[in-house]
This record gives C-alpha cells, structure tokens and sequence, in this order.
C-alpha cells in the first residue's frame, strides 16, 4: 500500500510540475511520519524516499536511533518548545516551523560545531487563525533581518499551514501571497516554500512550492 501510494503521489508532484511550468524534480516530497512507527518509515525508505518529518521531538529521537543505519534527512515541522531546541538543534537538519527571533536564537546558539548549518524555514500564519503558530506577513522583513545574521543555522525560506479549503483557486491564494512576499526579500536569497500538505499539494505547486508535507495520503490516516 505505501509503495502504491507513494508512486501515485510523485506522479501527482510530476504532473503538476508538468501543468504549471515549475522545473523538472524542483518540488520535494517529504513525508510527514508523525505517530507512525518506523517499521512504515523503513518501508518507504526502501522505495527511495530519504527526506521525513516528525512534530513530536521524543518521538522523533527514538524513530533516529531506531533507524539510525538509514541516510535519512530528518525535518522538524512541528510547533518547537524552547526546553527542546537543544535536541532538535543537534538531532535535526532542517527546522520548519521558526516564529520567533528567540527560538532562532536558541537553535544557532545550541547548534552542534561538528555539523553543518541548521537549514530553518519561518512560518508564516497566513490565515490568522489563533490555533495556529506563525509570525504575520507584515511581520516577515524583520524577522529575516535578524535570523540571517545568526551563526549556526541557514535561513532557507518560509513555511504556511493556511486554513482548509476545497475550492482550488481559494487554497492557491494565500501561497501566491506568501511566494510574492517572499521574491521581495531577494536579499536573503531565499529558495525554499514550504508548504501544501495531501489536500491542497497541486495549488501548492502551482505558485511556487519547493517542498510538499504529505502524510495521510501517504501513511494513510494518522494514529
């Protein structure tokens, strides 16, 4: 079943690269493996899927070590308490869900010698919703300015959960939003979006995401 299902969706990925002029093998799926046990994680590893991401950090420490004999590039995606940012700083290599200046701090700061630059992304609540972590557009600009000066770690782009929508034009608006303010900021040298998820992957792709979250449609539904 995963093998099926991951075929189906970097057909989706392909295809949509296809439909809206992105390069060839420019949009990266990674597969969000939160609560699901890394006997499935090796599975799709052995069909060729090396990049997955984990929300929950104990969780996530275990699943390494488990699989620690794997190439695997690990991504944190989930909401980063700061009693955590030691482990996530040396256990992780890219980090999704930055929203403050503090926790960047704290990521640099505890980021490991021996290995490369934490590659970080900052999200952006692009729907506003209380629920939701993320630092407001207005509130991008700054953000960057401060971040790129860190030590340690690599600003690589932005990252959005915007709210559900099953009308396709309406879950494309907020990521062309996001993609134009992010083309402003060329002085960072930004290059990483973030964002689409199962549901909306192909909008996502239309207006310029690099990197796609996808786990139910993947996993199939999360325990």
């Amino acid at each position: 079943m995963i093998s099926s299902r991951l075929k189906e969706i970097l057909s989706q990925i392909k295809q949509a690269e296809t439909n809206y002029h992105r390069k060839p093998g420019s949009v990266l799926l990674l597969a969000v493996s939160k609560t699901k046990p890394s006997s499935e994680i090796s599975a799709i590893y052995q069909e060729g899927q090396r990049h997955f991401g984990e929300s929950y950090c104990q969780e996530a420490l275990l699943k390494q070590r488990e699989l620690s004999a794997f190439s695997i590039t690990w991504h944190f995606i989930g909401p980063i308490q700061s009693n955590k940012t030691k482990a996530i700083a040396t256990h992780f290599d890219w980090v999704h869900s930055v929203d403050s200046l503090s926790i960047a701090q704290r990521l640099s700061k505890q980021r490991p010698a021996n290995l490369a630059p934490l590659n970080i992304c900052l999200q952006i609540n692009m729907s506003n919703e209380i629920s939701k972590s993320g630092i407001s557009l207005d509130d991008l600009p700054q953000l960057c300015e401060q971040v790129a000066k860190l030590p340690n770690i690599k600003l690589r782009g932005v990252m959005t959960i915007p709210a559900p929508d099953d009308n396709f034009e309406r879950q494309r608006h907020p990521y062309k939003m996001l993609y134009q303010a992010t083309k402003k900021l060329d002085q960072y040298k930004l290059n990483t979006m973030s964002f689409g998820m199962s549901g909306d992957l192909i909008a996502a792709i239309a207006e310029g995401s690099t990197i796609v979250r996808v786990g139910s449609a993947l996993f199939g539904t999360r325990d």
